[in-house]
């Protein structure tokens, strides 16, 4: 399999709506997405993401042999964090545990370290999401301490883990 990250197409929204219409998939995400999840929410989340600022925004589909299976982006924070960015990825179910989501976040780390003024890169996967906390390990993000009753989803309230990756010097 080969995987790589790629700036989105438009074309991308059906495979994009597939993913996110799995409720599985929806769990580990943070609130705000439709349900289902419907083509036209895939074209302008696209374009939403095709017209942002790219030195704040590093948004790009997922593929295995040039198949869309899923999403991975790093947003800039603000103020005195505006060196500093939040990462966040999702694919599809049956891609989960192939070591897929490791090699993107590892392509999209270098990219931005690459590409910008960043000096760090974060993620807060919710504590009983261990795929995701393994995918950050095994992508060299070090665990830096639990959220504590941080989040609530789907009407529970969850402890977060905090990971970072810090640009080499």
């Amino acid at each position: 399999m080969i995987v790589k990250i790629r700036k989105w197409r438009i074309e991308d929204a059906a495979d994009l709506a597939s993913v996110l219409s799995n409720k599985k998939v929806q769990d580990n995400l943070r609130d705000g997405l439709p349900y289902p999840y419907r083509e036209q929410d895939g074209k302008e989340f696209i374009l939403a993401m095709l017209s942002a600022d790219e030195n704040g925004t590093f948004a790009f589909a997922i593929t295995v042999n040039e198949k869309v299976i899923g999403s991975i982006g790093a947003f800039r924070q603000t103020n005195i964090h505006s060196k500093t960015a939040e990462l966040g990825y999702y694919i599809a179910e049956e891609y989960w545990g192939k070591g897929i989501m490791t090699e993107a976040v590892k392509q999209l780390c270098s990219y931005v370290f690459s590409n910008s003024d960043m000096i760090r890169i974060y993620a807060e996967p919710f504590a009983y999401n261990i795929g995701s906390q393994r995918v950050l390990e095994k992508a060299g993000f070090q665990y830096e301490g639990t959220l504590r009753r941080n989040a609530v989803k789907n009407g529970k309230v969850l402890d977060m883990k905090m990971y970072a990756l810090i640009r080499e010097e």
